[in-house]
Parts: structure tokens; C-alpha cells; sequence
């Protein structure tokens, strides 16, 4: 049985869901969106988008002091649509795209990991999709 929390993170991008959909998957751009915050960043980023194929993301503290590997498998992927996958903590995440007359809706899911508080972990992740959003529509 599942009891792991989920939390949820969302944003609105005015962009077209086709250049969503090439920056949220091409790693030559997750580099330059994936941190939460300025004194991180990603320095390495390997994605395979297709169900079984794996995905990794180097995250780095930009003093040195901490980074750690982001990794996971691919379990469905709907182009324009949906992508979720399996963290290798066992751990699921769903990214929803919605295509709505304001722009692409993301809505992205997860289950929340023990060591930090949910408060935290939905910051943090939001984080991140605010990046991708400024990022996106730059």
C-alpha cells in the first residue's frame, strides 16, 4: 500500500506547447532552467524520452559544497501531454501540459521524500517551474 504525500507545483507559460514541451525535454536546455534557486545549477543533464528510457540531472551547489543526481525511468509519455516516471527512490512524478486559451497549464506532481518538510519540497520544486517558466518565456 502507498502512503507516500503528494505535492503539487503549477504554472501558467504564454508560450506555445510545442517550445514547452523541446525545453522541458531537451537537455541542452534543462541545464540552463533546472535549480531552484541562483547558487545552483544543473551541469549535466542526459534525457532518453521514450517509456523505459532513463533520465539523469547533475545538480550543483555553485560553491562546490553539495550536488546530487536526479535519476529516473520513464514509465508513460503522451507528446505534448503528460510525462511521468518512476525516481530511483521509487518515488512517481506526473507532468501534466494543457494546452488552455491563456497558454500551457503545467501541473506537476510528486511524491513528497522524508528528509525534508513538505513546505520545503513545494518550494523547492516550484522553484524550479517558476525558472522554467521565465526561462520558457524569455
Amino acid at each position: 500500500m502507498n502512503h507516500k504525500k503528494t505535492i503539487t507545483v503549477e504554472t501558467l507559460i504564454n508560450t506555445p506547447i510545442e517550445k514547452v514541451w523541446t525545453f522541458w525535454t531537451n537537455p541542452e536546455h534543462i541545464t540552463k532552467w533546472n535549480n531552484a534557486s541562483d547558487d545552483w545549477h544543473t551541469t549535466r543533464a542526459e534525457n532518453d524520452l521514450k517509456i523505459g528510457g532513463k533520465f539523469l540531472s547533475r545538480m550543483e551547489a555553485k560553491d562546490g559544497s553539495f550536488g546530487f543526481d536526479l535519476k529516473g525511468i520513464y514509465d508513460n509519455i503522451i507528446t505534448h501531454k503528460e510525462i511521468s516516471y518512476t525516481l530511483l527512490d521509487d518515488r512517481i512524478v506526473t507532468i501534466l501540459f494543457s494546452q488552455t486559451e491563456n497558454g500551457v497549464q503545467i501541473m506537476e506532481t510528486f511524491e513528497a521524500e522524508t528528509e525534508n518538510s513538505l513546505e520545503l519540497q513545494k518550494f523547492g520544486w516550484q522553484a524550479i517551474l517558476n525558472n522554467f517558466k521565465t526561462y520558457v518565456e524569455k
